[in-house]
């Protein structure tokens, strides 16, 4: 590896951690219990899954997040995929101060959403684009367009594939193989899942099975380009092809989400890896995280066939008052422009000695697992089963958790920062230079012990 970063020639880097405490994180904590549901504004930042005193973040530069004690961190969650080019990037920095300046939201077009738009286009098997600030919103609007399109209402997902908290897709699959799906937490009514299969993922007999039941009424199938919330399990070598084929062969539409993959794992997305290799599109794509820069920003963008029945041209209504927000779509902009071949080089080198890094530390401590990845996104499994065996969710759900835990707490108290739970994906960053991968490196003998420590529960 280099020893500076593309993006960071000059970032100042941090000093080792010798000691952590962890009362401000805890007083903070209970504060946000007494004003807001678990303390946290998004479950999996409880720590439920892990244990222990979630840290509150005071800042972040470079590779590395500081909490409220003053605890550095290397970072491997990356504010969940988004921060491509690593924290406080001070190109994006500079451009976002220009444009707040300039004012924060207007409620009219501006400049930066058709420039951003425009390399959206130019990146992705996109004709159009519309703008909205939440994947959720992206994945809700486009099942309402490929329903609006299509003329139909019955959508096919896949166990384990996440497409943020749409009621029709919080889904848990019914008792067969194509069977209609059933509310998977409470306050979602069944008939808003009433409309939604769920099918084991890579599982190419269950799909033609439900196109054979089904096929004039489904509206469209939507998954994730290659599923980052059940850990990382890439597609099948033809899958997404084979599902936009199905597709357009019974009149449905291909929803391909790429609210994670996209622009992290190539500067195409996922779509870089497979469809523009094997010569197929998506009819509809969603994308969110890297595009907006570490922003509250997202979209969703397809054929123009298909995106001209959006309202003003059309009559399937999709509104949102922050929707392009020109602070938000200038930082997404930097940010994809600052998104080079070089970064994508330099992430994916990174990546790749981890993931190999983490594999010999595990084994050499004597623990069961698999390393799977798509690009430069990767998750370590604590599993004995191959999780690309069908069906995908259920043997990833048979991960000892267990060991993850000891193995994660090892991990932080190392100042190494992972995502707090068993069924993420890893993120790394331009920034992530020598010295931070060398932590890491040096952190994961210790915490692939810790791990090898937790007895195997009687019976198992």
């Amino acid at each position: 590896m280099n020893s500076a970063s593309p993006q960071h020639p000059s970032a100042p880097q941090p000093a080792r951690s010798t000691a952590q405490s962890t009362a401000g994180s805890a007083a903070l904590f209970e504060r946000a219990h007494a004003v807001t549901p678990g303390g946290v504004n998004s479950p999996v930042r409880a720590f439920n899954a892990v244990g222990g005193t979630p840290r509150f973040i005071e800042s972040a530069r470079g590779a590395y997040l500081t909490d409220v004690d003053g605890n550095e961190y290397v970072d491997l969650v990356c504010s969940w995929g988004p921060m491509l080019l690593g924290h406080a990037h001070r190109d994006v920095l500079a451009a976002v101060a220009e444009a707040a300046a300039r004012g924060t939201s207007y409620g009219t077009p501006t400049r930066p959403e058709v420039e951003l738009a425009e390399e959206i286009v130019a990146r992705t098997p996109v004709d159009k684009v519309r703008f909205v600030s939440s994947g959720t919103e992206a994945t809700m609007s486009a099942i309402r367009l490929a329903r609006g399109f299509t003329g139909r209402e019955l959508v096919v997902k896949f166990a384990g594939c996440y497409h943020g908290h749409v009621d029709s897709l919080l889904a848990s699959a019914g008792s067969g193989l194509a069977t209609f799906a059933v509310p998977g937490t409470p306050g979602v009514p069944a008939a808003s899942t009433a409309a939604t299969l769920v099918l084991p993922y890579n599982d190419v007999e269950a799909v033609r099975a439900a196109f054979a039941e089904h096929g004039d009424d489904i509206a469209c199938v939507i998954t994730e380009a290659a599923p980052g919330n059940m850990g990382v399990v890439p597609p099948a070598p033809g899958f997404n092809a084979f599902l936009a084929e199905t597709c357009a062969a019974h009149g449905a539409l291909f929803v391909s989400d790429e609210v994670m993959t996209g622009f992290r794992v190539t500067r195409s997305g996922q779509w870089g890896l497979d469809g523009a290799v094997e010569g197929w599109r998506p009819d509809l794509v969603t994308l969110g995280k890297v595009m907006g820069g570490g922003f509250p920003a997202a979209a969703f963008g397809g054929r123009a066939d298909v995106m001209a029945m959006l309202s003003p041209e059309g009559p399937v209504y999709q509104a949102g008052t922050l929707s392009g927000n020109p602070v938000a779509t200038t930082a997404g902009l930097a940010t994809l422009r600052l998104a080079t071949d070089d970064v994508y080089a330099h992430i994916d080198k990174a990546s790749l000695l981890l993931q190999e890094a983490a594999s010999a530390s595990l084994r050499e401590a004597g623990v069961p697992h698999l390393v799977q990845s798509t690009g430069n996104m990767f998750s370590v499994f604590f599993v004995e089963e191959d999780v690309t065996s069908v069906p995908n969710f259920e043997v990833a759900g048979t991960q000892r958790v267990d060991r993850f835990r000891a193995f994660f707490h090892a991990m932080l108290e190392q100042g190494v920062y992972l995502p707090p739970s068993a069924f993420e994906s890893w993120f790394l960053s331009a920034a992530h230079d020598d010295r931070a991968l060398d932590k890491i490196i040096s952190a994961l003998p210790a915490a692939a012990r810790a791990a090898a420590a937790v007895p195997t529960p009687q019976g198992a």
